[in-house]
């Protein structure tokens, strides 16, 4: 099955009819423990929910389909996948991250990670040759994400990737805001896959999760699966079960949404009260022509820089009546958030920045909730 495109990927690779009823939606094995044999033989290849699981196992199964890997695993939050990956590296490792990311990152390499006597350093990802020259000392990790959280800026997935190479280190992408529908980064040369899987492939706000994806099922692969076994950080099964479901419609939700995003970044776009709109579509972008060459299609997060300041963002915020004011993204409802308001006491975003999900609302109505939210801007 893997000559097949992802979209219907997605639809078949670990939805199996049930074996032993020919049900058609996947089973939930809810069991925390399996029946063995007195010298711990596993009878059926299980023997405690922490170790696997037959629902966790199919999701794993269409995971590694859709990213086109050797292995995969799930976690119970994208940060527990990020924190077990990272934390995999011996002492004494460096690893260079991007300076624009997702600010929970920030905190767990700018607090967490040196305790464990990791070595970080930070540059701008879409600057190769800022790239080259920080990988002139040695590099366990290279750490990109593209698009960025929350200016959308691009990196050279491919580019990247042999540098890193080149430095002894491992490529690791966070593809949460493109999805493997969108963007494929072990196929451009990346050599593990990140994603929060609450996002996109749950599609619902509904359910939390991460996971990992490895282009090879070696060494390192086989001991963040050992470190996610002892420290426990396990997806749930009913966790792992809404996932499933939400894999089955993602490549008809990632078709309407993009088509939704581009719809409003056109009316933003050519707004008045709008300064910038960061979104990888708009042949303005810096990042356009990279992102054109990886990515299927652009997107449906963006963000939006006002005329006018803090104040101005907050203000179309709150009269935004159809986008909620809430965090994460990727769900059937639009949202919007002034990310410097929620990233902690040393926020990173401009302070007149909005970050974007675009749902599955009709994009007439988006457009209109936007025109209403901005025109006080305007009149200003």
């Amino acid at each position: 099955m893997n000559a097949l495109r992802p979209g219907t990927l997605a639809v078949h690779v670990g939805n199996e009819a049930d074996p032993a009823t020919g049900a058609v939606a996947p089973p939930i094995h809810l069991a925390t423990t399996f029946r063995h044999g007195p010298a711990g033989e596993r009878i059926a290849g299980y023997e405690y929910q922490r170790e696997g699981n037959p629902t966790n196992d199919r999701l794993r199964e269409t995971l590694k389909a859709l990213e086109g890997g050797e292995e995969a695993l799930t976690f119970a939050s994208g940060m527990a996948a990020m924190t077990t990956l990272l934390e995999s590296l011996p002492a004494g490792s460096r690893v260079l991250f991007p300076d624009e990311c997702y600010s929970g990152l920030r905190m767990l390499f700018g607090e967490f990670l040196p305790e464990r006597g990791i070595a970080v350093d930070t540059v701008d990802m879409a600057d190769l040759d800022a790239v080259r020259a920080a990988c002139a000392a040695p590099l366990a990790m290279l750490w990109i994400e593209t698009p960025s959280n929350p200016l959308l800026k691009i990196s050279d997935i491919a580019a990247l990737s042999e540098l890193a190479h080149a430095a002894g280190g491992l490529a690791v992408v966070d593809n949460t805001f493109a999805t493997p529908l969108l963007q494929r980064p072990l196929a451009l040369g990346a050599d593990i896959v990140m994603h929060s899987t609450t996002k996109y492939f749950g599609g619902h706000s509904d359910v939390l999760g991460g996971a990992l994806v490895f282009a090879r099922a070696d060494a390192f692969a086989q001991k963040v699966a050992h470190r996610l076994h002892v420290t426990g950080a396990v997806l749930a099964p009913f966790s792992a079960w809404l996932t499933l479901r939400g894999c089955r419609s993602l490549g008809a939700r990632m078709a309407m949404h993009c088509a939704s995003a581009r719809k409003l970044v056109a009316f933003l776009a050519a707004h008045p009260a709008v300064e910038r709109v960061n979104w990888p579509g708009l042949p303005s972008h810096p990042g356009h022509a990279v992102a054109a060459a990886q990515m299927r299609e652009f997107g449906a997060m963006l963000s939006i820089q006002l005329h006018g300041g803090r104040e101005a963002a907050l203000a179309v915020a709150g009269r935004l009546r159809l986008f909620t004011n809430a965090t994460s993204l990727g769900g059937c409802e639009s949202l919007v958030e002034h990310r410097a308001s929620v990233e902690g006491p040393n926020p990173r975003s401009p302070q007149n920045l909005l970050r974007v999900s675009v749902g599955l609302e009709d994009e007439e109505d988006l457009v209109a909730d936007f025109a209403q939210a901005l025109e006080c801007n305007t009149q200003m």
